[in-house]
């Protein structure tokens, strides 16, 4: 996808990164496991690698991450500049399948959405609030 003009550049995905790297501390206080950010650059050839090292990627149209719990339960994020994302998740073992994210606007939009699929699937978001609560208990 070199330049697509189909596909708008609505998210700036280093702010989105810098968002998950806010929370991830939090996450893992909360005894989740955070992945590694994954990115893919849309000048790179054909099949595009996950890179996660931000530097080798001169221009990213995607963002990826992976959060596990307790349980086996896992949520897998990849945010798409474009405004929209594929997000699935196991939460047990009858409960899994993808979350809507699409219409995403902005990278504080990415956040509150981000916030509320990190609760559905493991009970706690990405807030102060919610985390001192959650470490409290």
């Amino acid at each position: 996808m070199r330049d697509d003009p189909v596909v708008d550049r609505v998210i700036d995905l280093d702010e989105a990164a810098a968002i998950l790297a806010d929370r991830a501390e939090r996450w893992r206080s909360a005894g989740l496991e955070v992945g590694q950010m994954t990115w893919r650059d849309a000048q790179a050839d054909w099949p595009q690698p996950l890179e996660t090292d931000r530097a080798r990627v001169r221009d990213p149209d995607s963002l990826g991450l992976t959060l596990s719990g307790s349980a086996e339960a896992e949520l897998s994020v990849v945010l798409f500049r474009g405004g929209w994302g594929d997000v699935d998740f196991i939460a047990g073992l009858d409960e899994a399948g993808s979350l809507p994210a699409s219409d995403i606007v902005s990278a504080s939009d990415f956040a509150a959405r981000m916030d509320q699929w990190v609760d559905r699937v493991f009970g706690c978001s990405g807030s102060v609030g919610v985390y001192q609560h959650v470490v409290a208990d």
